[in-house]
């Protein structure tokens, strides 16, 4: 007899159903929800019928379970582990074999190869973490549609170092952080492991990336103490069985700090015994420890220099307390004077280009991928190609500082793809930022990327779903940089959004344009950090005073009654000349100058004809104007995936564009009327002016600041 119980107990399976359909963001890209195609889940089952390994190694059980629950999960069927094939067919076998990968191929230890084998297919690396990555390509192939009969390739990392870098601190807050606090409960550490540390592993081994720095560059000495170092060794503890090593930011004046010495001098030998030995004994917490990264003498960071000591005898004695212990220094390049009269381009390269060939080789240099500082669009770095005898860590910002927090959707694949095609010419045509990186170049064994950290303690791990690409797209381009990003946000969006194959095309089509369109609305043609104060969020252009002078919007566009721009060639700052003849050719010329950089290296007249045909002046409300506009594109975009979307997430990411949308208006009309008190021109057609005043504007960003 059906009676209310029932009626009951039914209303709660239903909701608890409702509940595992629903879509929070928490799996990301690990989604292994059942293939909806049962012809398509048949043939992978003929394919998948068990996972074979053998081995206690911790890694290699790691890739077994991960093949095993995802394949469960994508083909709704138990998939049994077995210690080995034996007579077996139609299944996956997991191996660590020594001939996998040729040794002579750029860091083959974590290279994987997969093959049919006797009905088989075989995942086979000279390390169990190769195994493991192999193990994520062949759920990544499932998750994508690609067939798994006849499949066979080889695949090695490019760079052997990939690491996310966390700006985390202490007390749980994240500096640049838009998507909530910390993940690391360090007050709950080392006694209780949160889950979603595990889970944290699981996605970045998944991409490839095989390191984590868990601490902010504005370090505290407090991370070396004996109350913290069982902490990063519980982290460790669990991003172990995933490949993952553990990394810290370490306080250059932590000798003083919590060592009780009187100097923190790099060639003092007390200083020098203090590291060492304080080395070993992280070594011995952490007998994995990846090593240290360091910023030094860099907005207000103590270092070397306080002492009259260079960079190189920094990192070198960092180096050196390392030892034996398998482990590096990156040392951040990320370095400007408080000189309002010359050229923070140039500071980076000053300090560093003298010191090529002089670090250590457990040194590399990490370098920002522009030369002011993660900037919507920079011309590369000059140090790339300008240090052939030093390893170059190259870092992008996953986080974004100065491209609208998790409210404004930005795709940062194309970013950090523009920056590794660019082309330094340090040896000719050809001669590739990722070539510089990846070490291939000047034939360094050692290479690095770095990406700081767009992960807080938000159930979707972003705070704006699709800042979830920026983490993937960063893993998947450091392990291979020839990847492109478009395929990779097509990628992305399968595993983690929808597969309806419309909704796909319609999502990787706004991911793929919304980093130029959030360039026209904020910085066109080469305008460079005129947000903000501080903030760095929001439209700022008239800055003129602040803390330092390289921390001003009008010390970045000159704009003035004549023109605007940065006068960077040899009648300016002469920055240009730190880059390669062939470099200076392009971009020397306002004439010939490509239009994205046309500000960075030039001061250029309100009224000079462009190659659009358009004047400066009516170029920039141009792009300004259509770029504004170009947000309800997006929207539309998005709203045309919506029947395969979780409703959740629609809702989420279209309310962020409603925002985005708003705040574009608000860069157009900051900027346009701030340019036109200098420019003194009228808005040209068909654009209509704005309807707000500058002085209104500049009250709504004051209040905003208050907030």
């Amino acid at each position: 007899m059906f009676n209310f119980r029932h009626l009951l107990l039914l209303l709660v399976f239903v909701a608890a159903a409702h509940r595992g359909v629903a879509d929070d963001g928490y799996r990301l890209w690990l989604k292994y929800d059942r293939l909806a195609d049962a012809g398509q889940r048949a043939q992978y089952q003929k394919a998948a019928r068990f996972v074979a390994v053998a081995g206690p190694d911790p890694v290699l059980r790691t890739a077994a379970a991960e093949l095993q629950r995802g394949l469960q999960g994508l083909l709704g069927q138990p998939v049994p582990m077995q210690a080995s094939a034996g007579p077996l067919s139609g299944g996956i076998v997991l191996k660590v074999e020594r001939n996998a990968i040729d040794a002579s191929a750029p860091n083959a230890p974590e290279g994987y190869r997969i093959y049919a084998e006797k009905n088989n297919l075989v995942v086979a690396s000279p390390s169990a973490a190769g195994v493991l990555y192999g193990a994520y390509a062949v759920l990544r192939r499932v998750q994508t549609g690609g067939a798994l009969a006849g499949w066979a390739v080889r695949s090695t990392p490019r760079i052997r170092y990939r690491l996310l870098n966390h700006w985390d601190n202490p007390n749980g807050t994240v500096e640049r952080g838009y998507a909530g606090s910390s993940i690391w409960k360090w007050e709950e550490l080392p006694q209780r492991l949160d889950p979603r540390y595990t889970d944290y592993a699981r996605a970045n081994a998944s991409i490839g990336l095989n390191g984590v720095v868990v601490n902010n560059v504005n370090a505290s000495a407090r991370y070396l103490t004996p109350e913290y170092l069982p902490k990063v060794a519980a982290l460790a503890g669990v991003m172990r069985p995933y490949g993952i090593r553990v990394y810290l930011s370490v306080f250059w004046a932590a000798p003083k700090v919590i060592g009780g010495l009187p100097t923190a001098d790099p060639l003092d030998p007390a200083v020098q015994k203090w590291w060492a030995n304080k080395t070993d004994e992280i070594y011995r917490a952490i007998p994995d420890f990846g090593g240290f990264l360091v910023k030094a003498n860099s907005e207000g960071e103590p270092g070397p220099q306080d002492y009259q000591r260079t960079h190189a005898d920094g990192a070198n004695m960092l180096a050196k307390a390392l030892g034996t212990h398998d482990g590096v220094v990156m040392w951040r390049a990320f370095v400007y004077k408080a000189d309002g009269s010359g050229d923070r381009f140039k500071e980076a390269y000053q300090d560093f280009q003298p010191l090529d060939g002089k670090f250590d080789p457990k040194v590399l240099v990490q370098v920002k991928n522009g030369p002011i500082d993660f900037q919507a669009r920079e011309p590369f770095h000059p140090l790339f190609g300008a240090m052939p005898r030093t390893p170059l860590v190259l870092e992008v910002q996953l986080t974004q500082e100065y491209l609208g927090f998790a409210t404004h959707a930005v795709y940062l694949g194309p970013l950090i793809k523009e920056c590794l095609e660019a082309d330094t010419h340090a040896q000719g045509p050809g001669s590739t930022v990722a070539k510089v990186v990846a070490g291939s170049l000047d034939h360094h064994a050692q290479s690095g990327i770095a990406g700081v950290a767009n992960i807080g303690s938000v159930r979707n791990w972003t705070g704006h779903p699709l800042g979830q690409a920026n983490w993937y797209a960063f893993g998947r381009l450091a392990w291979d940089h020839t990847l492109d990003p478009g395929a990779l946000a097509e990628e992305w969006t399968r595993m983690s959004l929808t597969t309806n194959a419309a909704a796909v095309r319609s999502i990787t089509a706004l991911l793929d344009q919304s980093r130029s369109i959030y360039v026209r609305y904020t910085t066109p043609l080469g305008l460079h950090h005129i947000m903000g104060e501080s903030i760095h969020y929001g439209p700022q252009p008239w800055l003129a005073k602040a803390g330092r002078p390289d921390w001003t919007a009008v010390y970045y566009h000159r704009g003035d009654s004549v023109g605007l721009g940065f006068d960077r060639t040899a009648a300016g700052s002469n920055a240009l000349a730190l880059y390669q003849p062939a470099v200076q050719k392009q971009w020397g010329s306002a004439a010939t100058c490509p239009l994205d950089y046309l500000l960075w290296f030039h001061h250029v007249g309100w009224k000079q004809p462009l190659s659009t045909g358009r004047t400066l002046w009516n170029e920039l409300c141009h792009r300004y104007y259509t770029g504004a506009d170009s947000v309800a594109w997006l929207q539309k975009q998005w709203a045309a995936a919506r029947p395969a979307l979780d409703a959740a997430v629609y809702a989420d990411v279209a309310s962020r564009l409603q925002i985005q949308q708003q705040e574009a208006y608000w860069w157009r009309d900051a900027c346009v009327l701030y340019f036109q008190t200098l420019a003194r021109q009228p808005v040209p057609a068909p654009f209509a002016p704005p309807t707000r005043t500058l002085a209104d504007i500049k009250r709504q960003v004051q209040v905003y600041q208050l907030k």
